[in-house]
């Protein structure tokens, strides 16, 4: 029997209702579109927020196409998860909304339901190279997104 956490229950009907189903499907303009958030690129660190309930996600735009999309994620959680203005904030729970976010992160850019299905058709295929490549991800990011699935299958 597998089990899986509530992060990737969510991601996997999240991407579902958005028929994103295939690593090749996962393209952060298209999900900024089908949410209706907007999307901007400028100089300066990556962040969202929302004005009149509407959300923004701002993207550094001198970065690669892996840390951008990686970024988009990491946004997307404060965009779908939190509420309130980090500034106003303790320092302990705006913590807390971090690790969640690069939780997600990490879950979102790589979703286990789609290593689930590379792992049945070609278990050869869960390399650091090949996921980093399917994936759009950095190498780093890859090699810790594989080590927290492989945990995660083995404790169950």
């Amino acid at each position: 029997m597998s089990y899986t956490t509530h992060t990737e229950d969510f991601i996997q009907e999240f991407y579902t209702r958005m028929g994103v189903l295939k690593p090749q499907h996962l393209d952060f303009q298209e999900i900024a579109k089908f949410l209706g958030v907007h999307l901007f690129y400028w100089p300066d660190m990556s962040q969202a927020l929302f004005l009149k309930d509407q959300a923004y996600i701002f993207i550094n735009e001198e970065q690669t196409n892996q840390q951008k999309w990686q970024d988009f994620c990491h946004e997307l959680a404060h965009v779908l998860l939190h509420s309130g203005h980090q500034g106003r904030m303790s320092p302990l729970f705006r913590e807390y909304q971090e690790n969640k976010a690069n939780n997600f992160m990490y879950h979102a850019c790589i979703p286990s339901f789609m290593l689930d299905e590379l792992e049945q058709s070609d278990t050869s295929s869960l390399t650091v190279q090949h996921v980093q490549q399917l994936f759009n991800v950095e190498y780093d990011f890859a090699i810790k997104r594989l080590d927290q699935y492989i945990s995660n299958k083995q404790l169950f």
